[in-house]
């Protein structure tokens, strides 16, 4: 997929006044990218409200989706306020859920602002391999029910500022980062970037939990799952300009590790934040 066509994938075709249908995007994973379904119930939600710009939004991964069957959005109007709007969307296959999401809209407003500081010393995107250059250089040395995730053309292009531990077997520090950007003009929409971030969000994060324990989502007979994602969106920004992503895991316990991530412009503004828990249960041959 090349970036004009993920901007397709998330262009829903309206089947009522709430209710929406997106295609399916195969990066050659067993199942429904969960950034795709972040990034559609987004825009669903988005196509409902008027004259605000989505601030937050919490989801959960119910069912593992099928790549096969088209997924339908149906969307809730909760509530319109005077400053806020909330919006519950249902991604539906075959009859049944298998994301749900809440998203809020806020007026535009004055307040105060504070920030936390975008780290030092980071590399800039150009100074940097591509994160598929190396994918790709690696794919023959992983396992073959593997290999179809990791040799996938991906639309949105990122680079690594720790390249020689993307895909270490050694223990690292919970925490890693990219630069990113969808790398073809994008509109003039606030939904429709804040979408492509939600999109894109999904990638490596939740990996960040299994740095510390010297394992990858490459290993072999390694279970992983979303189970749930939020972001908040602090300020404006723009997808076709590079944001760089750095994540951080705080905890791992029962099976399920917990990552944190903060988008940052070139200029060092923090534009979003995000946080997603997700199953990782480790290979049965080193299960106690």
């Amino acid at each position: 997929m090349n970036p004009k066509e993920l901007l397709g994938l998330l262009t829903l075709e309206r089947l009522d006044s709430n209710l929406f249908r997106g295609t399916n995007q195969d990066i050659g994973a067993v199942a429904v990218f969960g950034g795709q379904v972040l990034g559609q119930a987004l825009i669903a939600a988005g196509e409902t409200v008027e004259g605000r710009e989505a601030h937050s939004m919490h989801g959960y991964f119910l069912r593992p989706g099928d790549k096969t069957v088209p997924i339908i959005y149906d969307v809730e109007r909760v509530r319109d306020g005077g400053s806020f709007t909330t919006r519950r969307v249902v991604a539906i296959q075959r009859g049944e859920p298998i994301f749900i999401i809440s998203v809020s809209f806020q007026k535009a407003e004055e307040g105060y602002s504070h920030q936390s500081q975008m780290p030092d010393n980071v590399p800039a995107p150009e100074d940097l391999p591509c994160e598929s250059d190396l994918r790709m250089a690696m794919a023959e040395t992983l396992p073959e029910e593997r290999r179809a995730f990791f040799t996938s053309v991906r639309p949105v292009e990122m680079r690594p500022i720790y390249p020689d531990d993307l895909w270490s077997k050694s223990d690292r520090p919970a925490e890693q980062g990219f630069w990113i950007r969808v790398n073809t003009p994008v509109p003039d929409s606030p939904i429709l970037h804040r979408a492509l971030l939600a999109y894109t969000s999904d990638f490596y994060l939740m990996g960040t939990a299994l740095r510390p324990h010297g394992e990858r989502f490459s290993s072999e007979g390694m279970q992983a799952a979303s189970l749930d994602h939020a972001m908040w969106f602090h300020r404006d920004f723009r997808m076709d300009e590079w944001v760089l992503y750095m994540m951080e895991s705080t905890s791992a316990s029962g099976s399920r590790g917990l990552n944190f991530g903060k988008f940052y412009k070139r200029d060092g503004t923090l534009v979003a934040s995000c946080t997603q828990e997700g199953l990782i249960r480790r290979p049965r041959t080193q299960a106690k």
